[in-house]
């Protein structure tokens, strides 16, 4: 059987799609894998935020497109940047056991964002990033910093920024830990909605695919990423929103805890909510936090959003 994954061209995500392909093989004497980049709309455009050139759905619409088309079978995701509502005949078939969900600091320069004189610049297009460290320390300033994990690192050395933020599970993937200056707890920087989770998305239709795809699930990761992306849903959840989420199991597996934040982009004003039940509900329990954050925000905020 042979199996094609396509992947965003990025040294990241063809690690990512490399790991997909040495797990199949691993796991099956049966399959052959080739692995086809593509380039994605969000890795052709490069000066602008994500919500301004069409959010998350940049970096998979092109791989979309590849899976309607059969030019390939699997589509290799990083999780967070796979939006809430997937197109009519494509399903998320796996995800791998979670890597490190948390962001770190890279900087030259400091150690701690309490070393940063005022005025000290901060690289991110990220407003979940952004605003939970401006909450903190609003005397920083952030700018727009768009592209790969090279890019963001040669920007950072070529001057443009003091420090950006990363998430370790990149780093780890791509053996670059040595640029981590510090690493962030969830509990001072909640990371994004599926952080650390690789998702293997196929046609709905596909069904020898899909039964190798399901023997590659890691459950508990599956559950907890589907909890966040639940929340995410009933919060209808955005590039143009600061949100963050994370859902945590037990060492029994049998209860999840999910912690949700909501933000005003400039870290003015932050939502945050918790649940906890049983892990068997974690797609309710997920639509519960989300409904609870949505109360509390108002929905004036969200009509904003959309003007």
């Amino acid at each position: 059987m042979n199996i094609k994954i396509g992947t965003r061209s990025s040294p990241l995500a063809l690690a990512q799609a490399y790991e997909t392909r040495d797990k199949l093989l691993l796991a099956y004497d049966d399959v052959d894998v080739e692995i086809v980049p593509i380039t994605t709309t969000g890795d052709k455009i490069q000066d602008r935020p994500l919500s301004d050139v069409g959010g998350k759905g940049v970096f998979t619409k092109e791989l979309d497109e590849a899976l309607f088309d059969r030019r390939i079978n699997v589509a290799a995701h990083s999780m967070k940047d796979v939006p809430t509502w997937l197109p009519n005949g494509i399903i998320l078939a796996a995800m791998f056991e979670r890597e490190d969900v948390r962001d770190v600091l890279v900087s030259p320069k400091y150690s701690s964002f309490s070393q940063m004189p005022a005025g000290s610049v901060i690289g991110t297009t990220s407003l979940r990033r952004q605003s939970q460290i401006l909450e903190r320390y609003p005397e920083l300033t952030v700018v727009i910093f768009r592209g790969n994990v090279q890019t963001r690192l040669r920007k950072l050395h070529e001057g443009v920024a003091d420090a950006t933020l990363l998430a370790l599970a990149g780093l780890n993937r791509l053996g670059r830990t040595d640029v981590v200056a510090r690493i962030l707890e969830p509990d001072e920087l909640l990371p994004a909605v599926g952080q650390g989770a690789i998702g293997l998305a196929c046609r709905e239709d596909d069904e020898d695919v899909i039964a190798k795809l399901r023997g590659l699930d890691h459950n508990p990761t599956s559950l907890c990423v589907l909890a966040e992306r639940a929340m995410l849903d009933v919060l209808d959840g955005s590039c143009r929103t600061p949100i963050a989420g994370l859902a945590t199991l037990s060492d029994d597996g049998q209860t999840i805890t999910i912690k949700g934040l909501v933000a005003q982009a400039d870290g003015s004003e932050i939502w945050r909510a918790q649940r906890q039940g049983p892990s068997v509900d974690s797609d309710k329990l997920g639509r519960a936090l989300g409904a609870e954050l949505r109360a509390a925000v108002g929905e004036d905020f969200f009509a904003a959003l959309m003007d």
